[in-house]
C-alpha cells in the first residue's frame, strides 16, 4: 500500500543517532559471497529494501540467504548453480549488476540483464565491460540481457578506467582475484566501499593491494582457493551525511555513531563553512549551530572529492543560506530533479545544465512533495521538519530503499514526523 511522510515543522533534532551499515557496501559483499562457495555471514547489513532484493537475486541464483539478529546476515553460496540474474529482479536495482564480476569468476559465464534504480542519470555499464574485457570476457549484448563468457579463461590485465567508476571498479575487482596472474586497475574509485569490498575479498582468500588509492593490484588466485568468511559492513557514510545535515538546519547539536569521520572529510569541511562547529571522534561526528548559515560553492566528484549522494541535502542546507549557492553535479545528469519539489516549499533555485543557483531565503513552507529518488527523498523529509506547516512526502519507497528505520531515527531526535497509508490520510 502506498505511504507518505508527514511532518509538521517543529524545527527539532537534537540529542543521538546510530547509523546502519552502508548500503553501497553491503550490497556489493552479498555479490562478491558468490565468489566463497560456502556460508558468509555479514554483519552490520542494514535493513532495507535494497538489501532484500539483493537476497531475492542471490536466492534466484540458489544460495541459501537467511536474516540473523543483530542485523547479520548469512549468505550460503554453496548451492549456487546458476548464473543468470532476470530482468524481474535486476530491473528492481542497479547495483544488481554487480553480480556480474562473481559470477563470472565462479562459472566463467553470466547471463544478467540490463539494470535499473533510480531515474538520476544514464550511468552506462561500458565501463565495466571495458574492464571485463580486458580480463577475457566476451559480451553478447540482446534482448537487454548481457551474455558474458570466458573462452580462453580470466587472465590479468592492465585496466584503465575512463572514469573512477564505483561500479566498474568493484565488477573487475571481482573477476579479477580470480584471474590467472596480475591485474592493474588504474584510475580505481577511491570510495571507502570499496576498500571494505576489498578488506572481505581478502579475508577470503585473495590478493589485493592498493584499495583505496587510484591503483589497485591483484594477484589472481584459484577459485578453490577462495572460500567464505565473517565480515563487518562499514558504517553508511551517506546516512550519516544526512543526518548531520539535519543537524545543521536545525542547529542541533546531534550526534552521528558509527561512522569514521575521515569518510566524509569533504562534506565536513562544507559544514564548516557554511557555519557549523564540527567535532569528531574514532567513530562519531557531532555538528551544531548557532549562527546563520553561509552560503557555499559545492561541486560533486568521486571520493575524496563532494559525494553525489549529498548534493540533495547540501542544496537543501544552501536553500537556507546567507546568499547565493552555487552546487556544480558532475556525476549524474538528472539529479536536480529535487529542486522543483524543493522549490514547491518556497526554495529559490535557479537550474542551468549542470549547475544550480540557490539563492537563500528566510522560510521554507510546508508542501504536497515527492521523493524523485533516495536520497532526495532523504532531504525533502528534512525540509519539512524546519519547514512552516505540514509537509507530506509521497513516493517514499524510494527513501527505504536506502534508509532504515528513517522516521523512526528521526522521531528518535525530536522530529514531528510519521508514515501514513495514503488511504487513512483521505
Amino acid at each position: 500500500m502506498e505511504e507518505e511522510i508527514i511532518v509538521s515543522g517543529n524545527g527539532v533534532l537534537e540529542g543521538e543517532v546510530r547509523v546502519s551499515g552502508a548500503k553501497n557496501s553491503a550490497l556489493k559483499l552479498i555479490a562478491a559471497a558468490i565468489l566463497g562457495r560456502g556460508k558468509t555471514v555479514l554483519h552490520n547489513v542494514p535493513r532495507i529494501s535494497d538489501i532484500e532484493i539483493m537476497s531475492e537475486v542471490l536466492a534466484h541464483l540458489g544460495a541459501d540467504v537467511e536474516r540473523g539478529a543483530d542485523h547479520s546476515l548469512s549468505v550460503d553460496t554453496s548451492t549456487v548453480d546458476k548464473y543468470e540474474a532476470p530482468y524481474k529482479l535486476v530491473s528492481k536495482m542497479r547495483a544488481s549488476i554487480s553480480v556480474l564480476g562473481p559470477l563470472i569468476g565462479r562459472f566463467g559465464e553470466a547471463r544478467v540483464a540490463m539494470p535499473g534504480g533510480c531515474q538520476i542519470g544514464a550511468r552506462k555499464i561500458d565501463m565495466h565491460l571495458v574492464g571485463l574485457e580486458a580480463l577475457g570476457v566476451h559480451f553478447d549484448n540482446a534482448h537487454g540481457v548481457l551474455h558474458a563468457t570466458t573462452p580462453n579463461g580470466l587472465h590479468g590485465a592492465h585496466v584503465m578506467l575512463e572514469f573512477p567508476s564505483v561500479g566498474a571498479t568493484e565488477n573487475t575487482l571481482m573477476a579479477a582475484v580470480v584471474a590467472n596472474g596480475t591485474t592493474f586497475i588504474e584510475n580505481a574509485a577511491r570510495e571507502p566501499e570499496i576498500v571494505d569490498l576489498a578488506n572481505m575479498l581478502s579475508s577470503m582468500g585473495a590478493h589485493i593491494e592498493g584499495a583505496g588509492s587510484s591503483t589497485i593490484e591483484v594477484h589472481g588466485v584459484s577459485l578453490d582457493d577462495l572460500g567464505p568468511c565473517e565480515h563487518t559492513v562499514v558504517g553508511d557514510r551517506i546516512e550519516a551525511g544526512t543526518f548531520l545535515v539535519g543537524g545543521a538546519l536545525t542547529g542541533g547539536p546531534v550526534t552521528v555513531r558509527g561512522i569514521d569521520p575521515s569518510f566524509l572529510r569533504m562534506a565536513l569541511m562544507k559544514l564548516e563553512a557554511m557555519g557549523c562547529k564540527i567535532i569528531t571522534g574514532k567513530d562519531f561526528i557531532t555538528v551544531s549551530r548557532t549562527e546563520p548559515l553561509r552560503a557555499v560553492d559545492i561541486q560533486t566528484l568521486p571520493h575524496p572529492g563532494f559525494p553525489t549522494d549529498l548534493q540533495a541535502q547540501f542544496m537543501l542546507l544552501a536553500s537556507l543560506a546567507e546568499g547565493p549557492s552555487v552546487i556544480t553535479e558532475n556525476v549524474f545528469e538528472n539529479r536536480f530533479m529535487f529542486a522543483a519539489e524543493l522549490s514547491r516549499m518556497g526554495a529559490d533555485i535557479t537550474i542551468e545544465d549542470h549547475h544550480a543557483l540557490v539563492r537563500g531565503v528566510e522560510l521554507l513552507q510546508g508542501a504536497p512533495v515527492k521523493a524523485t529518488d533516495l536520497r532526495a527523498g532523504a532531504a525533502l523529509v528534512l525540509a519539512g521538519i524546519v519547514a512552516e506547516g505540514e509537509t507530506r512526502v509521497s513516493h517514499i519507497y524510494h527513501i527505504d530503499r536506502g534508509y532504515e528505520d528513517y522516521v523512526g531515527k528521526l522521531r528518535g531526535l525530536g522530529a514531528d514526523v510519521s508514515r501514513l497509508n495514503v488511504d487513512e490520510s483521505i
